[in-house]
């Protein structure tokens, strides 16, 4: 895991790529290299997971070749063998970018073919003075560039670019309405105009005039889906689960693993634990007023029950409030404004690792997104029904549902929360209620939130929407599961995973969107995701094999940090003071009224908006960080 850059077309390449070293050295402490010719300079930062010698360090150079790498090829051993049978090779490192090189070398961009893994890379041929530039599958690895016709700028993070003033800071005003809708920042397009995202599963081509070509080099198997039996199935889906586990083993230093005492993470550290007993677990807990409030479930309880029982190292991270007091630093760390505070829990639980002097960390993340585990997924299912109910059943239910209250005295009414949500979407056509179920605002109440007119940006991001959501599955369980690793996982959960583990120099690593996991999740029907009211059906009967039933079929509980009680407490003078009249008033984005009123309802409790006030607070501590 590690930090790239480069620049071409500048007056100061050289520099630029020297400053990348200190700005991104969070990302590769261990060493930053620097290459540079009259047409380019790349910067490299490197975190030492693979080959710790200095002979792997970069930029590195074979044949007529320079790359900086980022992330890691968990199959290079079998890569380095194949190429072994037929090639003489004089290798320089054991490292698997080489590997990734010596592959370029002999296949071009069909090199992308070979590759299991995470990733984002440079490649400059010196003699043809182009530029190649990839991406992983499923974006796991960050790539932002700046384009014009002179100049050509990359980098593992947008704030790297923004801080060296490569573009000139034009808010990008669709992904900001994006940002408030969904509390992230979706698609390709980045926060700022003019500065891109790489497609995952893409690659980048620059020519020696600066011409710019953007191609797939990969589609996940639409609809291809499989028609085996659950039996089968089952164990097809254990074996290939396994095998990316234990691929996303390989390391030179010690691998450890998040436990939250629920299905994913649990039955990852179980199986890793196989491998390299005995595992060292990380594990979130929350105070117990914070859990009144927000209803959270005690993950720490049940994951130290399945850490004693399998003999795992434990360790425990309890969030509080004084957290917040590194907002402004997490905010920053995470590039575009993301309100989600999950981002706090991974960065607190990346630190610890650092701090008992750790590199590596396996993470649950993905399994929802492939299959269907969200409860906003199955509400979704459970919303197709209720659009055939009577009016006159479902008139006096949603009369009765808009006025219960989200909140009495400091303790949260969950399913209060829940049932005003479902009310929320529940008579839409499936791709609006899909996409209203991860919304936060209406398109009405975007509209009046802003003090100018964005029903453009609203009607695109809808429509983008409902295009992703209509292409490539019929069943409605694959659609939703397709729609979530294309726009929530990418957009949300691995943004936010990178950022705030490469803040704390840590490699997080994720077996479930793994190429030939997520292939194999896809081809697998809706009626073995969701059946008998489970979700995650095929991979709960999997965990029958190795986890005791308690930890499987235990209610799920969000991977997140107690907003709600936080946003109702310790951070209401914040609140107050970010979000106040005259800050509103002078940034010109936002109806200030409207904003009052979000706040006004979430604290009398007759709304739940502390999601909605917490990206409104993050979004006016990126903009003093980005803009001003």
């Amino acid at each position: 895991m590690c930090g790239i850059a480069g620049f071409i077309g500048f007056e100061n390449n050289k520099y630029l790529a020297s400053d990348v070293n200190d700005l991104q050295k969070h990302r590769g402490p261990d060493h930053q290299g620097l290459w540079s010719d009259e047409r380019i300079a790349l910067s490299h930062q490197r975190l030492s997971i693979i080959d710790l010698s200095e002979e792997a360090n970069q930029p590195f150079e074979k044949y007529n070749f320079v790359i900086v790498f980022n992330g890691e090829i968990y199959n290079y051993k079998e890569l380095r063998d194949k190429l072994n049978k037929n090639n003489r090779i004089n290798y320089r490192t054991t490292s698997d970018t080489e590997i990734v090189l010596e592959y370029f070398y002999r296949y071009g961009e069909k090199c992308l073919d070979y590759f299991i893994g995470m990733f984002a890379f440079a490649i400059y041929d010196k003699t043809k003075r182009s530029l190649f530039l990839a991406r992983d599958h499923f974006g796991i690895k960050p790539l932002f560039y700046y384009h014009n016709t002179t100049k050509f700028a990359f980098a593992s993070e947008l704030k790297t670019l923004s801080k060296l003033k490569i573009f000139h800071k034009e808010l990008n005003i669709k992904q900001l309405v994006a940002s408030i809708n969904y509390l992230w920042v979706p698609g390709n397009e980045s926060i700022f105009k003019n500065v891109y995202k790489l497609p995952p599963a893409h690659y980048l081509i620059l020519d020696k005039n600066n011409n710019l070509a953007v191609k797939r080099y990969w589609q996940i198997n639409e609809g291809n889906i499989s028609n085996a039996s659950e039996e089968k199935l089952i164990e097809e889906f254990d074996s290939i689960l396994n095998n990316s586990i234990k691929r996303h083993l390989v390391s030179d230093v010690p691998v450890s693993s998040f436990l939250s005492g629920g299905l994913d993470s649990s039955l990852i550290a179980v199986r890793a634990n196989k491998y390299i007993a005995p595992i060292t677990t990380f594990t979130i807990g929350t105070s117990i007023k914070d859990k009144n409030v927000e209803k959270m479930s005690s993950d720490e309880y049940y994951a130290k029950r399945i850490a004693d029982k399998e003999g795992f190292v434990y360790n425990e991270i309890i969030l509080d409030a004084n957290i917040v007091k590194d907002l402004p630093f997490i905010v920053n760390t995470l590039d575009e404004p993301i309100g989600d505070p999950a981002a706090l829990n991974t960065y607190l639980i990346c630190k610890a690792v650092r701090d008992r002097g750790m590199k590596v960390i396996l993470s649950g993340m993905g399994a929802d997104e492939i299959l269907f585990g969200y409860r906003r997924q199955k509400a979704t299912l459970y919303a197709e029904r209720y659009k055939h109910l009577p009016q006159v059943i479902k008139y006096p239910i949603k009369m009765l549902v808009n006025n219960l209250p989200v909140k009495y005295g400091n303790k949260g009414l969950r399913f209060n929360r829940w049932s005003k949500k479902f009310i929320m979407f529940a008579e839409s056509a499936s791709s609006e209620a899909y996409r209203l179920s991860y919304s936060y605002f209406l398109p009405k109440q975007i509209q009046n939130l802003f003090n100018f007119d964005v029903s453009k940006e609203i009607n695109l991001i809808i429509e983008e929407h409902s295009d992703l959501f209509n292409s490539g599955y019929d069943d409605i369980i694959n659609k939703m599961c397709y729609t979530d690793i294309s726009m929530f996982m990418n957009g949300l959960n691995l943004t936010y995973s990178d950022r705030a583990s490469m803040a704390a120099s840590v490699e997080l690593r994720v077996p479930f969107i793994d190429k030939e996991v997520a292939e194999f999740a896809m081809s697998i029907p809706g009626k073995y995701k969701y059946k008998c009211g489970e979700s995650k059906y095929i991979l709960k009967k999997v965990a029958e094999k190795y986890l005791p039933k308690e930890i499987i079929y235990r209610p799920k509980a969000s991977f997140g940090a107690p907003i709600r009680s936080w946003i109702s407490n310790d951070l209401s003078e914040m609140v107050d003071d970010l979000l106040s009249e005259s800050t509103i008033k002078h940034r010109g984005l936002f109806n200030y009224n409207q904003i009052k009123d979000i706040i006004q309802v979430d604290r009398n409790g007759k709304e739940d908006k502390a999601y909605q006030i917490y990206q409104l607070l993050t979004l006016e501590l990126w903009l003093r960080n980005f803009i001003d």
